[in-house]
């Protein structure tokens, strides 16, 4: 894989071969921002840049244009490089026995299928093509053990070893110690780079023994562009995907399918509100079991969708069009809806949506928790300014 690839981030791309150029690559790199926005892109067009270099001296990596785009090689090009590590989420799987901690490896072949397809995807699909349910997925103690003696290895080809760390937040603290302990005392020649989407949950000490780079969101006129590039896609529609997509790649991506989980997200955000309003609680705790019967993950993914929607239908009411980032559907529905979503209560909604999401996180009872949530809006959409 090559930057070329990477969807706009010129300013990070030129910011890591600079650092390459001048000689002054750290040993262990976060990439950090919101998802979809292709901070995992830039990772592994990164280390198949590292994996390129000349062994003679890496200063020649200049001999190959300002872009830093090199002759791929064969087993880079199918991300195959013995060099070349990836550490990811996993879960546990009923085939496994119980004393078997999870590592990357026993979902490579799944985890390889995804990432041939294209380095844009979310913690959905990627538990999907793992067959994941309720589970949350986690980067065990197993995994740091793996890493320790794969890095230990003299690299097969003479130059870098890359170990690439996907949401590094999601270690858990045996796991995090030990990687603490790995950065510290780095293998000759290995680059950590780490996709990082919270990093306020990583170990400070974790934090402060790596190079953090913000990658910012990708702006509208990059995606735009990119739309009607490699997509095909007309100017109009392409202008209107580029601001619902708010700086992700990923989303922009979404917006194309048809029957995307987003069309799914807002027939049930309209049901929740109709049946609120209509004080409905015997279908809302109809509407609570359906919530609850989706992953975990999904469910939060639903109520970052509602904190949008709450957030675009206050901003309705000021009738400013350069304000609103809806699709054609969400704009129908809140032509009539906007008002219900006030001063007197976009904040507590807001609270509350907020609230749900960490509950969710903590493993609550999800059936609980939504219909709580559900019955709540009874009394807030009544609330006027």
């Amino acid at each position: 894989m090559t930057f070329s690839e990477v969807i706009g981030q010129e300013e990070v791309k030129q910011r890591l071969l600079q650092m390459v150029d001048e000689d002054r690559l750290p040993h262990a790199i976060m990439l950090c921002g919101p998802t979809g926005i292709g901070k995992k892109a830039l990772a592994v067009a990164f280390a198949c840049h590292l994996l390129s270099l000349p062994k003679e001296g890496h200063a020649e990596a200049a001999l190959f244009g300002a872009e830093g785009e090199q002759p791929e090689h064969p087993m880079l090009r199918k991300l195959e490089h013995p060099d070349l590590h990836f550490t990811y989420p996993t879960i546990k799987l009923p085939s496994m026995g119980s004393d078997h901690m999870p590592v990357s490896d026993d979902f490579a072949r799944e985890w390889h299928e995804q990432l041939m397809q294209g380095p844009y995807f979310t913690m959905d699909q990627w538990m999907s093509a793992i067959g994941a349910e309720n589970q949350q997925a986690i980067i065990t103690a197993g995994e740091s053990d793996e890493l320790v003696r794969k890095l230990s290895l003299k690299s097969s080809q003479g130059g870098y070893k890359v170990s690439i760390i996907w949401l590094p937040e999601r270690m858990n603290i045996a796991c995090a110690n030990k990687l603490l302990k790995l950065i510290e005392e780095p293998p000759s020649q290995t680059v950590f780079i780490m996709v990082c989407e919270e990093p306020d949950k990583l170990l400070e000490t974790i934090r402060s023994r790596v190079q953090r780079i913000d990658v910012k969101k990708i702006p509208a006129e990059t995606i735009r562009q990119e739309l009607v590039a490699r997509r095909g896609i007309d100017e109009a529609s392409a202008t209107r995907i580029s601001r619902l997509a708010n700086g992700s790649w990923m989303k922009a991506l979404e917006e194309l399918q048809v029957g995307t989980e987003n069309e799914q997200f807002l027939d049930l955000f309209i049901l929740l509100m109709r049946l609120a309003y209509q004080r409905n609680v015997r279908e809302l705790r109809k509407w609570s079991d359906t919530m609850a019967g989706f992953g975990r993950e999904k469910q939060k993914r639903f109520l970052e969708f509602f904190l949008r929607m709450t957030r675009e239908n206050f901003m309705f009411n000021f009738q400013e069009e350069e304000l609103r980032y809806l699709t054609q559907k969400e704009e129908a529905f809140s032509k009539n809806f906007a008002r219900f979503i006030n001063e007197a209560n976009v904040i507590p909604i807001y609270e509350m949506a907020n609230k749900c999401i960490r509950d969710i996180g903590q493993n609550a009872n999800a059936k609980i928790v939504f219909f709580d949530f559900a019955l709540q809006m009874i009394v807030l959409l009544i609330q006027k300014a």
